[in-house]
């Protein structure tokens, strides 16, 4: 038997003892087969019958044979509790693997390393004969902005945060503050990790200050955990945190943008809204847009990186923001020329 052959008829059976119940009245051939393939595995119901007797002269199962259609089931009290991962545990692995790298403690990163190493193999051992064993490589996720490349963390000074947060206890660090250009020792108390991009942010309370703070993963050059209980305010959230637009970096209060933008972008907008309420209203030479939206940089950036194409009329004061951020980009560029 080709080895592509047997590896296929393993994983069935595999498969196949890992969804049989463990009880009577048991599930029939007909829905096993439905559920192998679900799980990728896609047989004959005549297949599925000669899999169950075959593995019912090695493995503990039973037909209940009382009436039809016939259902099979693990033996009660035998142990059907079976290693290894399915094709839809495999795929979600190879498929998540990326994200939660980067968020996972050292500890339980370890524990799921084989598991990582485990989904790989058995996809691309099952690829030949699986079409779900090849989904991984028909998708994927890209950043809609420019795609910068990924900062180094010290790995100590991460499974140091890692640690401390998991086990709710203060850490002193050396931070480098970027916009100040200078090293600062710091006390946090950690509260969470937030990926956004290529950059992790830790999410605490700096010391002697009660106000919660983001500070660059990658910009800590060293950290120790210390036997203090970090402080963690009651109310604090983290999904509420992001939810309120603290990692757009802006005041964190709504306004009501209003602008002209080209039809272009009008057609763009309505497929991607900025906002639950925005509107757009169509005129003779493009149209005009409406939307509350959360005062912030990102906001800014989504602006400038449209410049041409909208012109922003209220508020006012956003309105001179970004007239001075165009004529300084172009004093630049008319300097470059002169």
């Amino acid at each position: 038997m080709p080895a592509s052959s047997t590896r296929s008829t393993l994983a069935r059976q595999w498969e196949l003892l890992k969804i049989l119940p463990v009880r009577a009245p048991g599930v029939t051939a007909a829905d096993l087969q439905k559920g192998l393939e679900q799980a990728g595995l896609p047989t004959s119901k005549r297949t599925v019958e000669r899999d169950l007797v075959e593995l019912s002269r090695l493995f503990p199962l039973q037909c209940n044979s009382k009436g039809t259609p016939f259902g099979w089931y693990w033996t009660p009290g035998s142990t059907a509790e079976l290693p290894g991962l399915s094709i839809c545990d495999a795929l979600t692995m190879r498929l998540v693997e990326g994200s939660i790298r980067p968020l996972l403690p050292a500890n339980l990163l370890a524990v799921l390393e084989p598991k990582f190493e485990q989904a790989q193999r058995k996809l691309e051992s099952l690829s030949a004969e699986s079409a779900s064993a090849r989904w991984a490589d028909k998708v994927a996720s890209v950043q809609p902005a420019l795609s910068l490349l990924a900062p180094e963390i010290d790995k100590h000074v991460l499974e140091k945060v890692q640690d401390a947060l998991l086990n709710d206890l203060q850490i002193r660090c050396r931070y480098y503050a970027a916009h100040k250009d200078q090293t600062l020792d710091l006390t946090l108390s950690p509260l969470g990790l937030v990926q956004r991009g290529q950059v992790t942010y830790l999410i605490a309370i700096a010391e002697p200050f009660e106000d919660v703070r983001q500070f660059v993963l990658h910009r800590i050059q060293a950290a120790v955990a210390i036997e203090h209980p970090a402080t963690r305010p009651p109310e604090f959230n983290l999904q509420r945190y992001i939810e309120s637009g603290a990692m757009q970096f802006g005041s964190g209060q709504s306004i009501r943008l209003e602008a002209w933008i080209t039809e272009g972008l009008a057609r763009l907008m309505r497929e991607t809204p900025l906002s639950q309420d925005m509107e757009i209203s169509p005129l003779p030479d493009g149209a005009t847009l409406t939307a509350t939206v959360a005062d912030s940089w990102e906001l800014r950036w989504w602006i400038l990186s449209h410049a041409g194409s909208i012109r922003i009329d209220r508020p006012t004061d956003l309105s001179e923001i970004i007239r001075q951020r165009l004529l300084s980009a172009l004093k630049l560029s008319n300097a470059e020329k002169e």
